[in-house]
């Protein structure tokens, strides 16, 4: 799978913004949402070839909107990476069961994530 367009969904204007400039000086197309009915939105409108999901965000969180996304048939195709502050393995494990392809701890490696990008 080549992926191309990336839909960053994070309620920090500074995370999207680095995220942003990270993927984009790397060739990737990049669409942000600030919120998780945002990021569903979008996700059903551009079909991004990936999803990075905050999971603290006010209104639905990034556990219900990747819970959401990947039971939606309209969008369960598109892999979604969790990259939040929430660190434990119990936040990990709860993020892989709601459907997460991968989970990554903020602040975010942008050579780690870069590869598990690539490795798609």
């Amino acid at each position: 799978m080549t992926i191309r367009k990336i839909l960053v969904v994070d309620d920090s204007p500074t995370e999207r913004y680095v995220l942003n400039e990270l993927l984009t000086s790397n060739g990737y197309q990049v669409i942000t949402a600030e919120n998780g009915e945002e990021g569903i939105a979008k996700a059903r409108s551009e079909l991004p070839d990936l999803i990075l999901m905050d999971v603290v965000m006010p209104g639905l969180n990034g556990y219900q909107a990747t819970r959401t996304l990947t039971r939606d048939p309209a969008t369960r195709s598109i892999p979604v990476i969790v990259c939040t502050t929430k660190g434990q393995e119990t936040d990990k494990i709860w993020g892989l069961r709601q459907g997460a392809h991968d989970y990554m701890v903020k602040p975010v490696n942008g050579q780690e994530l870069l590869a598990k990008i690539a490795a798609l």
